[in-house]
């Protein structure tokens, strides 16, 4: 099984802060850059990144195979 990791749409994102509340080991606020972004994307299990993306009002937030 490849291993996943989670990427978002910065396009979309409307910088709400959620994922970084709920798992701040992968994601950040970035208020300079005006969304948010994967500062970690192995820096929590994925049982505990899914409500992160759960969580996301945009929906921006989704898995893509990780590069081996």
């Amino acid at each position: 099984m490849a291993n996943k990791i989670p990427v978002i749409d910065t396009e979309t994102c409307i910088a709400c802060g959620n994922c970084e509340a709920v798992c701040p080991a992968v994601f950040r606020l970035s208020e300079s850059l005006g969304h948010s972004e994967v500062i970690n994307p192995t820096g929590a299990p994925e049982d505990q990144i899914q409500p992160a993306m759960d969580q996301c009002p945009a929906q921006c937030i989704s898995w893509q195979e990780a590069a081996d």
